[in-house]
């Protein structure tokens, strides 16, 4: 195994220098977290997201992505913590309030702090795993290689676990003692059998709930298990129809994803680590304004947004989340703008400005 490890060593030199901040290597095997996977479908948690169930199989083994699977190389790529990370031991409210003080961009509403760099980051990482998978064609001819960033039927973070880059946190998310849990996962599975990694066997969670009770909606089942179907995150990006009021009400001002769960994570008070330069916070002013999603035509929108992560939600997803996000901000001053949604075309959008504009007439 002595050319196994030369090679897994020069593969890891390369990822570092190509932006990835984590590497570890797992033997292709049945991922672990199957039948926890199985449980949670059943259980309806995974909302309308049915294209895990429709190919929950294909998640028992490595092999269902690429066939002849010997190794899955684990890597992270790191993204901007959350301005509002909590720094030290107190609530998230007074981080809130010392926000005002800081350096934090001034904003009306939130995003998911993977959102605020300049590309969409399933484009940026691709382009770092076919020039790892190059490499290691060039060093094993003939070989087999398929790089993977959260769109295949792969249990990313159980293999990322198995490779000994970090432990699965009670808020379902993979962390890790010194980058904590911002960062993207992705997998580059190959034929090639490197050599492997010691798992990472700890649970660095001890009996901190700070991820479970922070959370605004309570999606949280119990730790390690998350009701998607609750999450804001899957609400402002996967679900694509009227939210529900009583969860409406519960989704603060955010637009697009939520970090909630990490901002409150102590794991993520000391984090310090390079961020690749595609990925650093760009255009805040825009992404963090409530006008600027509810004034926005399709045209805008593509040009705009065409290649980042707000795409997969579309304009109009994005501004029936503004509008909920208006009316728990109390935003009283747009309320011209969301009357304009009252005659929409789209029913999604006129039900929501409906709710928004009698939210906002009871202030």
């Amino acid at each position: 195994m002595i050319v196994e490890a030369l090679a897994k060593e020069q593969l890891r030199s390369q990822a570092l220098a190509l932006g990835f901040s984590l590497f570890g290597v797992a033997r292709a095997q049945p991922a672990p977290g199957f039948s926890n996977l199985i449980k949670w479908i059943q259980r309806g948690y995974a909302g309308e997201m049915s294209y895990i169930s429709k190919r929950a199989t294909a998640y028992q083994h490595p092999d269902a992505v690429l066939a002849g699977c010997k190794s899955v190389v684990m890597l992270a790529m790191p993204y901007a913590s959350h301005p509002l990370t909590t720094p030290r031991k107190h609530s998230l409210e007074s981080v809130s309030a010392d926000s005002q003080k800081t350096s934090v961009p001034s904003s009306n509403c939130k995003i998911g702090n993977y959102a605020t760099g300049q590309v969409d980051y399933h484009d940026l990482i691709r382009q770092r795993l076919n020039e790892l998978a190059s490499a290691l064609e060039t060093m094993y001819p003939g070989s087999k290689h398929r790089g993977v960033v959260d769109t295949a039927p792969l249990l990313e973070r159980d293999f990322a676990q198995l490779a000994g880059v970090g432990w699965i946190g009670k808020n379902t998310l993979l962390l890790n003692r010194t980058e904590g849990s911002y960062f993207f996962l992705a997998a580059l599975l190959t034929s090639v059998e490197l050599a492997e990694d010691s798992p990472f066997e700890a649970d660095h969670c001890g009996s901190c709930t700070a991820c479970l009770d922070a959370c605004p909606t309570d999606a949280f089942v119990g730790p390690r298990v998350l009701n998607a179907a609750k999450c804001i995150s899957y609400l402002t990006i996967e679900y694509r129809g009227i939210i529900p009021n009583d969860l409406s009400e519960k989704m603060q001002d955010w637009v697009f994803g939520c970090d909630v769960c990490q901002m409150v994570c102590p794991w993520n008070r000391k984090r310090n680590v390079a961020v690749p330069s595609e990925l650093e916070p760009s255009q805040l002013d825009d992404k963090l304004s409530l006008e600027h999603w509810l004034t926005m035509d399709e045209v805008t929108f593509r040009m705009r947004y065409r290649h980042t992560p707000f795409w997969r939600t579309k304009l109009s997803g994005m501004q029936r989340n503004a509008m909920i996000a208006a009316a728990n901000s109390k935003r009283i001053d747009l309320r011209p703008i969301i009357e304009t949604f009252t005659t929409s075309s789209d029913e999604v959008l006129q039900a929501t400005s409906k709710w928004s504009l009698s939210k906002l007439a009871a202030e």
